[in-house]
C-alpha cells in the first residue's frame, strides 16, 4: 500500500480515477502469464500521455517507489510481476497510432497499441508488420519492444529488433530521449534504441515507437507433416528451405497436439498420429502453383523423415493447422507449466536435442513434458506440467534443481537461456549461463547510468544486489 503522502502527490499528477488499488486490478495487473510468484502491487496507474509517464517516474524517485510497466501481460518469464509492493504502470489506455509515412514505411505508434492492431493498420495501407505471435491479439506493442519479442516468422522477417525504426522512452531519471528519429541511416553515435529494445524496463520505459513496415506477403501454402524422429526435423527444415522461401517452420510433440485438440474439441488432423509435427509456411514463387511445395513433401517422404502431412486448401484449413501450433499454450495454461525457452545455433540442433531428450527423460520421470517452439531459428521451448497432486512449490523447485542440468547444456552448446520471452524474474538466476560476469557487470552499469535509484522493474534480468 501507498502511504497518505505518497498517494496525495501521485493524485496531483493522475486524478483519482485513473489510481486503481481494489483487490481485482491489483491481481490481474500485477502478474503475466507466469504463476509462480503471488502479486502484491501497491496501485495501478494509467496514464495518457508521455508528460504523465514522466511525471509518476519524477513521482517514484522522489518517494522511493518502484514501478512496473504493464503491456498486455503475455510473458512468460514474470518481467510483468509485481510482487514487492511496486506500483505498476499500465499503458493499455496510451493506444494511439498516428504518423504513417507511405514513402519511409513508417508508422508512429504509442506503447499500448494491441500487436494486432498495428497488424490491421498495415493491412489497411497495403503493408505488412510481419512480427506475429499466438499473443498478438493481447500482447502490446511496448511489451514486444522491452522483451524483443520473436514468434512465428522470425525465420523469415527477424526479430522486433529489426523492425523499431525509432524510440520514445523515460528514463529512470524521468527524462525523455528520442532516439535515431525513425532514420534509416544515423551514425551520430551510441544508438540508444538497441539498449531499450529487450531492456525488459529495466532502464526506463517505452512510450512511443516508430515501426517499419514491408510489402505484404506474397501467396503461401500451410503444410502439416508428421515426423516420427526428433532430429530428422532440421533434414526436413533443409529440404524446404533450399528449394522455397520459409515464412515459418514450427513444431510440436504429439502430447502438446493432444491438448490442444482436447481444449478445443477438435479432432486429430492427420489418420494416425505420430511423436512430432512440423507446421510450415513457404511462399509460393510468383505464377507458380503447389508442384514446388509437393515435390519437396514427396522428397522428405522418401527419406522416411515425414510419414504423413497435409496442404491447406484454403484459407479456413491454413487457419485451423496454426491453431494447432498456436493453441498450445492457452491450453495446457491450467496446467500452471514451468517454461524453459532456450535456443542454440541451427546447426547444432540436431546434437543438442539428442542430449536434451536424453537428460529431460531421466530427470524428468514423472512429469509431462511438452516440446514445441519456432525450431527454425534454433528456438526450443519446453513445457512441464504441474500434476494436478503437486504444491505449486515444490513442483517448482523440482524444475529448478533440473535446470542446473539443462542449463549447463545450453551452455556447453553456446546457446541462449532466454531465446525470446526474456529473462524476467524467473529465469534471472540463470543469466550467467548466457552472459560473462564481466557482461553482467556492464549491464549493471549501464542500468546506473539510466536508473540509478533502481526503481525501474527491480529484481528483473538483474538481481537487486551488488
Amino acid at each position: 500500500m501507498l502511504t497518505s503522502p505518497q498517494l496525495s502527490a501521485l493524485q496531483t499528477i493522475i486524478p483519482a480515477e485513473r489510481i486503481h488499488g481494489d483487490a481485482d486490478t491489483l491481481e490481474r495487473y500485477g502478474q503475466d502469464w507466469t504463476r509462480y510468484t503471488k502479486p502484491q502491487a501497491a496501485a495501478v496507474v494509467f496514464p495518457l500521455s508521455i508528460e504523465e509517464v514522466q511525471a509518476v517516474v519524477r513521482w517514484a524517485n522522489a518517494h522511493g517507489v518502484a514501478i512496473v510497466p504493464s503491456g498486455g501481460r503475455t510473458g512468460l518469464s514474470g518481467g510483468a510481476v509485481a510482487a514487492q509492493g511496486e506500483v505498476v504502470l499500465s499503458f493499455e489506455r496510451m493506444n494511439r497510432i498516428d504518423q504513417f509515412d507511405p514513402l519511409a514505411r513508417t508508422v508512429r505508434c504509442q506503447a499500448g497499441v494491441v500487436t494486432a492492431a498495428l497488424q490491421a493498420f498495415a493491412q489497411e495501407q497495403g503493408l505488412l508488420y510481419p512480427v506475429d505471435f499466438a499473443s498478438s491479439g493481447s500482447s502490446q506493442i511496448g511489451g514486444n519492444i522491452a522483451t524483443n519479442a520473436g514468434g512465428i516468422r522470425v525465420v523469415r522477417y527477424g526479430m522486433t529488433r529489426d523492425w523499431i525504426a525509432g524510440l520514445t522512452v523515460v528514463t529512470g531519471r524521468g527524462e525523455l530521449l528520442q532516439c535515431n528519429l525513425g532514420l534509416n541511416k544515423n551514425n551520430s553515435g551510441y544508438d540508444f534504441r538497441h539498449l531499450f529494445i529487450g531492456s525488459e524496463g529495466t532502464l526506463g520505459l517505452v512510450v512511443e515507437a516508430t515501426v517499419r513496415l514491408c510489402d505484404p506477403a506474397p501467396p503461401s501454402a500451410v503444410l502439416l507433416l508428421a515426423v516420427p524422429q526428433l532430429p530428422d526435423i532440421m533434414a526436413v527444415f533443409h529440404a524446404f528451405r533450399s528449394r522455397l522461401t520459409l515464412q515459418a517452420f514450427e513444431f510440436f510433440s504429439d502430447q502438446a497436439l493432444t491438448h490442444v485438440l482436447a481444449a478445443e474439441q477438435a479432432q486429430p488432423p492427420l489418420a494416425e498420429r505420430q511423436p512430432f509435427y512440423v507446421l510450415l509456411e513457404c511462399e509460393l514463387p510468383p505464377a507458380a502453383d503447389d508442384a514446388l511445395v509437393l515435390q519437396a513433401f514427396e522428397y522428405c517422404l522418401e527419406q522416411g523423415w515425414v510419414v504423413d502431412g497435409v496442404l491447406a486448401q484454403s484459407q479456413q484449413q491454413a487457419r485451423a493447422l496454426w491453431r494447432l501450433r498456436e493453441g498450445i499454450s492457452a491450453a495446457i495454461t491450467p496446467r500452471t507449466p514451468y517454461k524453459n525457452d532456450i535456443s542454440v545455433v541451427i546447426s547444432r540442433l540436431p546434437d543438442f536435442v539428442s542430449r536434451l531428450q536424453a537428460l529431460l527423460a531421466r530427470d524428468y520421470p514423472d512429469f509431462e513434458v511438452l516440446w514445441y517452439g519456432h525450431i527454425g531459428d534454433g528456438n526450443l521451448h519446453i513445457n512441464v506440467l504441474k500434476p494436478e497432486s503437486w504444491a505449486l512449490e515444490d513442483f517448482r523447485h523440482a524444475c529448478e534443481a533440473v535446470n542446473k542440468q539443462v542449463f549447463a547444456l545450453v551452455a556447453e552448446f553456446a546457446g541462449s537461456m532466454s531465446a525470446e520471452h526474456g529473462v524476467g524474474l524467473l529465469k534471472r538466476d540463470y543469466l550467467g549461463v548466457t552472459r560473462s560476469a564481466a557482461d553482467i557487470a556492464l549491464m549493471r552499469g549501464v542500468k546506473a547510468v539510466f536508473d540509478p535509484n533502481n526503481i525501474m522493474n527491480p529484481g528483473k534480468l538483474l538481481s537487486r544486489e551488488g
